[in-house]
C-alpha cells in the first residue's frame, strides 16, 4: 500500500506533533479540525513545535547531546546538512493544510490518523461521519491512549484497514510508534502502517495482541494514577511528590511535569471514564475533580502555559 496523503484528525498535543513530523518527513499532510476556533488554537501549537525543531537542530551544530532521533539520522550531521534540515522544517510547516472541510480532508487520504478526545462516543460519531468519504484504499488508525481498536472498529466500516498507531509525547525525540491491530486487521494494512511509522522517523513497536494501554501506557498510566492519588488524598503536594520520584530514581521529570506534557484533558478523560470515578468520595472521583478544576481554569498543561506548573 502506497501512503502519500496523510490526514490527521485533531490538533491537540499529539495531533499537532504527528502532523508536523509527517510533513517534515515528506508526506502531504492535512490537519482536520472541528471548527475555525480549533484551527486558531492549533496554529500556536504548530508554531511552537516549529521553533523546537529548528532550535534543536541548530543546537546540534555544536552540541551532539541535542540529537533527536526523529529529526536527524545521527548526532554527527555536518553543519550544511543541518541547515538543509532546518529549511525542511519551514517547508513542512508551510505545507500543512488546516481545514474544517471533511470532504477536503478525507476524500483523498491514503492514511487517516485519528487523534481526537479519548471519549468513545466522540470517536464513534467521528468514524461514522467519514466512513462514506474515505477512498476504499485508505487505512484508518487511532492514536487512542487506552481504548482498544476492537472496541472502535465496528464504527469504521473498514475493520480490515483499521488499527492503532500510538505515539509517545515529544515524538521528535521519544520516537516510538506502537502498532496494534485486531483479529480483523489485514496483514497488508498492518505492515503498511509499520512502514509508515518507520518512514516518519519512528521506531515501530509491534504488539502481538491487543492490550489496554498498549506497552507504554500499561506502565505509565498506573504510575501517573499513583501520583494523582497521593495528591488527591492530600498525602503531599505536587512539588514534593515530583521530588520524591526524581531524587529517588534519577528521572529528569516527575509525574506532574509528565502530566503537564500529556495534557490534563487527556488525563481527565481517562480517569473520568473509569467505573471507580462514578463512586462519590472515591480516590478516582477526587482525582477527576482536581483535574477538572484546573481544566476549568484553563490550566490544561504545557501548551496552555500552565498546568500543575507555570511555563514561559
Amino acid at each position: 500500500m502506497d501512503i502519500q496523503n496523510v490526514t490527521v484528525a485533531g490538533g491537540g498535543v499529539l495531533g499537532s506533533q504527528i502532523a508536523l513530523q509527517s510533513a517534515y518527513k515528506g508526506f502531504a499532510v492535512t490537519l482536520w479540525l472541528r471548527s475555525e476556533g480549533s484551527i486558531e488554537r492549533t496554529r500556536p501549537k504548530l508554531e511552537r513545535l516549529r521553533g523546537i525543531y529548528k532550535q534543536t537542530l541548530e543546537a546540534l551544530k555544536t552540541d551532539p547531546s541535542a540529537f533527536c532521533r526523529g529529526l536527524a539520522d545521527s548526532p554527527d550531521v555536518p553543519a550544511d546538512q543541518i541547515d538543509a534540515l532546518i529549511a525542511k522544517v519551514d517547508e513542512a510547516f508551510d505545507s500543512l493544510v488546516l481545514t474544517t472541510d471533511k470532504a477536503q480532508a478525507f476524500g483523498g487520504a491514503d492514511l487517516v490518523i485519528e487523534a481526537i478526545a479519548e471519549v468513545i462516543d466522540e470517536k464513534e460519531a467521528f468514524y461514522s461521519s467519514i466512513a462514506d468519504m474515505l477512498p476504499d484504499r485508505a487505512i484508518l488508525c487511532t492514536n487512542s491512549s487506552t481504548l482498544l481498536p476492537s472496541a472502535l472498529m465496528g464504527f469504521t466500516g473498514r475493520p480490515d484497514r483499521f488499527l492503532a498507531l500510538h505515539f509517545a509525547n515529544n515524538i521528535w525525540k521519544n520516537n516510538t510508534a506502537e502498532v496494534m491491530g485486531t483479529a480483523e486487521t489485514s496483514p497488508a494494512a498492518y505492515e503498511a502502517v509499520v512502514a509508515f511509522a518507520r518512514a516518519i522517523g519512528m521506531i515501530p513497536l509491534e504488539l502481538k495482541k491487543e492490550q489496554p494501554g498498549y506497552l507504554l501506557n500499561s506502565m505509565l498510566v498506573p504510575f501517573l494514577n499513583a501520583a494523582e492519588a497521593l495528591l488527591a488524598n492530600d498525602v503531599a503536594d505536587v512539588e514534593t511528590i515530583d521530588k520524591a520520584w526524581m531524587l529517588g530514581t534519577g528521572a529528569p521529570l516527575g509525574p506532574f511535569r509528565i502530566l503537564d506534557i500529556v495534557g490534563l484533558v487527556t488525563a481527565y478523560n481517562i480517569v473520568a471514564a473509569s467505573p471507580a470515578a462514578q463512586e462519590p468520595g472515591s480516590t478516582a472521583a477526587r482525582i477527576a475533580a482536581l483535574l477538572k478544576a484546573r481544566i476549568d481554569e484553563g490550566k490544561t498543561g504545557i501548551n496552555a502555559g500552565e498546568g500543575f506548573y507555570k511555563y514561559q
